[in-house]
């Protein structure tokens, strides 16, 4: 890691840099290291726009869609002109036009198990921008099993939530052991969504990936904050590590080869009773 920065750098984190908390080492450790985001609508808006502002050096962008105009309510880094591009260039562009010191590696793909344990292996901490469950529980086993941290997040309606899944922490399966049954959640395509939500929530993630990254502070680690918009109420929930959870507990799988993400999530065990 270098510590040397240069003269626009210095202008540019310098409140960054006068706290004691980060100061010129710290910046150096954002700049230095990298951070995939999956997912670049509503809360990958924020968590990109506030990573590449703090000056984290890579950005991994992984979506596979393309922006609509019912986006941009909420999805603060596409315009009207980036309408029918996908996702992970107009981000790409939009983070060119932010900060010249930030590298964006786009990856226009969805997140499956062929490729999931490549993409989280080439970053240092992953951020689930994800808007539904099989991608959200496939990321928690990915990165537990790579002992790469997660910082978690979703939204509904007025309601958002974040936790964050360290290698020694409970992990996302010890605070859910089972998703909703599929249909029962429905996406904001049916209910809707607040278009301030997710930059709320966005921005929560976001500190959590730069306070993990330069070392300070207290992350959600065994924590999950709800957040209720309608009222501003914010609620702690403790959760614990689950000695049975296939994931992180006594006899955890070994490959998320063993796991039917499209189909309850569910872990699949050999039978030793054969």
């Amino acid at each position: 890691m270098s510590l040397s920065l240069e003269s626009t750098q210095l202008d540019r984190y310098s409140r960054h840099i006068i706290m004691d908390e980060i100061g010129p080492e710290g910046q150096a450790k954002l700049l230095d290291n990298r951070v995939l985001v999956v997912g670049a609508g509503g809360l990958g808006a924020p968590v990109i726009q506030y990573l590449a502002a703090a000056g984290v050096g890579t950005l991994g962008v992984v979506d596979d869609d393309a922006v609509e105009r019912s986006n941009l309510q909420r999805q603060v880094i596409h315009g009207d002109g980036d309408v029918g591009r996908p996702k992970v260039e107009s981000a790409a562009d939009f983070v060119a036009d932010l900060n010249p010191d930030v590298t964006v590696e786009p990856h226009e793909r969805r997140l499956v198990p062929d490729n999931a344990a490549d993409l989280v292996a080439d970053y240092d901490i992953v951020v689930d921008a994800a808007d539904n469950f099989p991608t959200r529980y496939l990321l928690n086993d990915a990165c537990r099993l790579a002992d790469t941290p997660l910082v978690s997040g979703a939204v509904y309606k007025f309601e958002g939530q974040a936790t964050t899944l360290v290698p020694d922490g409970p992990c996302y399966r010890c605070l859910f052991p089972e998703p909703p049954d599929p249909g029962t959640v429905p996406d904001c395509a049916t209910t809707g969504v607040l278009g301030a939500l997710p930059g709320t929530i966005g921005c929560l993630q976001a500190t959590e990936a730069v306070k993990l990254l330069v070392g300070i502070g207290e992350p959600l680690v065994g924590t999950l904050l709800s957040y209720d918009a309608m009222d501003l109420a914010v609620e702690r929930v403790p959760y614990e590590p689950t000695p049975d959870c296939p994931v992180c507990g006594d006899d955890p799988i070994q490959s998320v080869a063993a796991v039917e993400y499209e189909d309850g999530c569910g872990i699949n065990r050999p039978n030793t009773n054969a």
